[in-house]
């Protein structure tokens, strides 16, 4: 065992994702379609692929959306080309901000981004400002006891398992190795509450409840752009401070 990340702090992005459908859905379908774009559209053969179209399925994505978004990767049916690439910065509470970009207009989203940073008096910083805080990574929230999701997540070759409050635990993988884990711990009858390939960071920072505030919109700002896919942080928000401001919210 190793770190403890907040439960809550999971709960709050998960929620807000959830009351957005549409946008979530759409953001989804962008991933897939970029997924199947680079590396074929089979799930067997394109483990990128099979994890964005898990991630479809756990929010409920309709199987004909998820048909189409494969189809527009590949090229069977007419669709957009997305441009992906990162924009970072700074908030409140000098939290790092990592924004994954995905779209087929890079002005407009390098317009939408920079106006959304200032608006919420927060920066924006150079390539390569906050990247290397941040390290490609499978995360799974999985719901079990202790031993044995460590048991079944360290031989299916985990490589970290961290106690997320609540009786749930978070098991950190090589992005590679994401959905074999996942598919030992749902065999072993582990409940799944979430399995992402994401970019954690090396170190959080502690934040205040008053810098808490400001950095929860700024990130549901920058959720809420279309041409966001993912915005990852390195804050540490206490549980108690957390719950105050979701109340509040």
């Amino acid at each position: 065992m190793a770190g403890h990340s907040k439960w809550a702090n999971i709960k709050h992005r998960k929620g807000r994702q959830d009351a957005k459908r549409g946008k979530l859905f759409a953001k989804l379908a962008k991933a897939i379609e970029v997924a199947a774009r680079e590396g074929g559209g089979s799930v067997e053969f394109n483990p990128t692929l099979a994890t964005a179209v898990d991630k479809a399925k756990a929010a409920d994505m309709p199987n004909d959306n998820i048909d189409r978004a494969i189809k527009r990767g590949t090229g069977e049916v007419e669709g957009a080309t997305y441009e992906e690439f990162f924009y970072e910065g700074y908030g409140p509470g000098g939290v790092a901000l990592y924004v994954l970009i995905l779209t087929d207009n890079r002005n407009r989203a390098a317009s939408d981004v920079r106006s959304t940073f200032t608006r919420h008096n927060s920066n924006l910083g150079e390539p390569g400002s906050v990247g290397y805080l941040f390290s490609q990574k499978g995360v799974i929230l999985a719901k079990g006891s202790e031993e044995e999701v460590m048991l079944t997540a360290l031989d299916a070759g985990a490589e970290d398992i961290r106690d997320a409050g609540e009786g749930m635990f978070e098991v950190v993988t090589e992005a590679g190795d994401l959905r074999q884990v996942r598919e030992a711990l749902a065999s072993s009858g582990v409940g799944i509450e979430s399995a992402d390939v994401t970019q954690l960071p090396s170190n959080l920072v502690p934040v205040e409840e008053s810098d808490a505030k400001k950095l929860l919109r700024l990130i549901d700002a920058l959720d809420d752009l279309d041409d966001v896919q993912e915005v990852y942080s390195n804050y540490d928000i206490e549980d108690t401070v957390m719950e105050k401001v979701l109340t509040e919210a």
